[in-house]
């Protein structure tokens, strides 16, 4: 591990060197094996409180309902006592931290007589930030859940609709992760999104993307969870609590006429920002989160649906979505009852609270990983100006920030969705004897206790 002390960490980056050299005598790349764990982090996932989340969505369920439509001013029932509750909850975690965590409710007006909504209202969205500690540090980094919710009726803001998953879940860990963080400072910014407005069209997500690209955020990556505490299928009856997705666009929706030119000439239509962002996920989630297994889904979202990451990428910011692996469409928009023997509806009963920690841990270890990182190398590029069966990659240092203690080299076979291989370099370049036909490659910044940034991918230079 690379994050003990000084020596030890030298001692180990001289055998990982030494493994580089007797990996190269082998034609082909096996599995990655480079794994740092950051005691930091540890001890943060391990304040993640699977009772509490308990507490949060039992206390998210007394509402009745958190219909877009439903009572905006009462203090016990709909979405507006929702919205007073997360609002005052996250408060309470900041009590004496008010220096550095500021929750605010940002109202805004949404639908029309021709919209799904039908009329135009007034929703709100509870938006916590959590200032870094670093003055030089402008990144952000975004964590969604929306909390509104409906039964199956797109109109009916009336009927008992508990959402204890949907998205009860989401709510609860972002709430737990605020709760974590009011302990652990950290270098970048963290605002924890509450979202209204998700089931009559992402209304909320679509307003805070706007006000993030208008005010020029530095959101480096957002990560949607939405139905992340179900472990259990409807129809197929399978039953499992260890298998976790991440969806992540491929082509960006704001891919430029040049971008498609570069994308197209690197083969790079696995390789979107998104996409390393997803990979990004699943290393940090499985490094830190045991008997968990994290799938990558390339899709930007579930067939045919969408979620708060959405409008996110439409602007051009690096987002995707966390969900469960299977969902129980009994419950999902179900009206709570027993019809013919079997229980319908979204009621606590349908969460697994080991699971939903889990998921939690996995968004947690991310975004501290992430944040204790160096920013990425820049202009990261593979000669190719001349023929030949080795490879040379370069790249610049991060102009602001941390300077990296070093970088990984990434590589992984063209048929292979995940990279294979991290090789530490101490320069600013490195040459492989590897054909750049036959693989591809990315750079990480890493500091010296093993947090590596996002990978940046390299692409062809003449």
């Amino acid at each position: 591990m690379l994050n003990m002390n000084n020596n030890r960490n030298i001692c180990r980056i001289a055998a990982l060197s030494f493994a580089v050299t007797s990996i190269f005598s082998s034609q082909f790349i096996t599995a990655q094996v480079v794994s740092n764990s950051d005691p930091i982090i540890e001890n943060a996932i391990r304040a993640i409180s699977s009772d509490s989340m308990r507490v949060y969505i039992s206390d998210l369920l007394e509402f009745h309902t958190r219909h877009n439509l439903s009572s905006k001013n009462s203090d016990t029932k709909g979405i507006g006592a929702a919205a007073k509750y997360i609002e005052k909850r996250v408060k309470g975690f900041a009590k004496g931290k008010e220096n550095f965590i500021k929750t605010e409710v940002i109202k805004y007006r949404a639908g029309g007589p021709e919209s799904r909504l039908g009329r135009e209202i007034t929703l709100s969205n509870v938006i916590t930030t959590i200032k870094g500690t670093s003055a030089d540090d402008s990144r952000v980094i975004a964590l969604l859940a929306h909390y509104d919710n409906r039964v199956d009726d797109n109109s009916d803001s009336t009927t008992y609709a508990p959402g204890a998953n949907d998205n009860g879940s989401g709510v609860a860990a972002l709430m737990e992760i605020a709760r974590v963080l009011s302990n652990v400072r950290i270098p970048v910014t963290i605002k924890l999104m509450f979202l209204s407005g998700e089931e009559h069209g992402l209304l909320g997500a679509v307003h805070m993307a706007d006000i993030a690209t208008k005010e020029g955020w530095n959101l480096i990556a957002v990560l949607n969870n939405d139905m992340i505490g179900n472990t259990h299928s409807s129809d197929t009856d399978i039953k499992n609590n260890t298998l976790l997705r991440v969806f992540s666009e491929n082509i960006p929706f704001t891919e430029s006429e040049q971008g498609s030119k570069e994308r197209v000439f690197n083969s790079s239509e696995n390789d979107s920002p998104s996409r390393q962002l997803a990979r990004y996920i699943k290393e940090s989630g499985e490094r830190y989160v045991l008997n968990h297994k994290i799938k990558l889904i390339y899709r930007n979202d579930r067939f045919g649906r969408g979620g708060d990451h959405t409008p996110f990428s439409r602007k051009g910011f690096t987002a995707i979505r966390l969900c469960e692996y299977y969902e129980n469409y009994d419950r999902t928009h179900q009206k709570v009852g027993i019809r013919d023997g079997k229980s319908y509806g979204d009621i606590i009963e349908g969460v697994d609270f080991e699971y939903l920690r889990k998921n939690s841990a996995v968004n947690l270890a991310t975004i501290m990983n992430l944040a204790l990182a160096p920013m990425p190398p820049i202009n990261v590029k593979t000669d190719i100006s001349t023929l030949s069966n080795k490879t040379t990659i370069s790249w610049r240092a991060p102009e602001n920030g941390e300077r990296p203690y070093g970088y990984y080299l990434l590589i992984r076979e063209t048929d292979k969705s995940e990279w294979e291989r991290k090789i530490f370099v101490k320069g600013e370049s490195v040459e492989v004897p590897l054909s750049k036909d036959n693989y591809f490659f990315a750079v990480q910044s890493v500091s010296k206790n093993g947090n590596e940034s996002l990978a940046q991918f390299s692409s062809g230079r003449r």
